[in-house]
């Protein structure tokens, strides 16, 4: 019987010591990702909030409310088989990121993206040793190639774990270098979730917010906000 079993049968949700991390049990069967391998947390405290997970599910289990866990999956099942793919994929997000990306208009965007963008760029050139070009438009510039091999490197000793949140980080963001300024502490989660939206915080004040829109909105930040929590979670 499957742990994904449609409804609850277990009591209690426990973490156990293992070879390599922790594992979690429903009473006494240990989790079993989705591909059925052992799931074994890195960390105590990340055992923990995913024990937390299953300990609330009421009747039907629902994982949808179980994030911890179905990035805990991800990590095993997907990024761990496939690293270094999931690794270039991220790292190229620094051949277009969008801190490089500016407005050619009207002058206060072009303004508020400097004040807002600029100082990540100058610490991405200074403590992570990869400067990079801006540049007004769409049209696609080429940056320093030792910069995107100091970024790809910078990705590349991430564990599958922190990989898996950090894909979020990055792809809801669109940029590498907010993702990394949070994950070393530049940033805070809300600073670069405000950073990351600039431009479609402009709009909305020149015409106004669509509910619809808003709602999405919402999702993303509490997805992007969740994916921190389990990064710092890794150890």
């Amino acid at each position: 019987m499957s742990v994904w079993s449609a409804r609850r049968f277990w009591t209690d949700a426990t973490v156990h010591p293992e070879a390599g991390g922790f594992a979690v049990h429903l009473d006494a069967r240990p989790l079993r990702t989705p591909r059925k391998a052992p799931l074994i947390l890195p960390t105590k405290a990340l055992a923990q909030a995913v024990a937390a997970e299953w300990q609330a599910q009421e009747g039907k289990v629902n994982p949808a409310t179980m994030p911890f866990t179905r990035t805990a999956n991800s990590a095993i099942d997907k990024v761990a088989p496939q690293f270094a793919e999931v690794v270039a994929m991220l790292a190229e997000y620094g051949g277009s990121d969008l801190l490089c990306y500016r407005a050619t208009g009207p002058a206060k965007l072009i303004d508020r993206q400097a004040a807002a963008w600029d100082p990540l760029l100058d610490w991405a050139a200074r403590e992570l040793q990869a400067p990079l070009i801006a540049t007004a438009g769409v049209m696609h510039i080429r940056q320093p190639e030792a910069s995107l091999a100091t970024l790809h490197g910078a990705v590349q000793a991430m564990s599958p774990f922190q990989l898996s949140a950090f894909h979020d980080l990055v792809a809801m963001s669109g940029s590498l270098v907010l993702a990394l300024a949070v994950t070393r502490g530049r940033l805070t989660v809300e600073q670069a979730w405000e950073l990351s939206r600039v431009d479609e915080n402009w709009q909305i004040e020149a015409w106004g917010a669509d509910e619809e829109a808003a709602e999405i909105t919402a999702l993303k930040h509490a997805a992007f906000v969740q994916a921190n929590r389990f990064y710092a979670l890794c150890g």
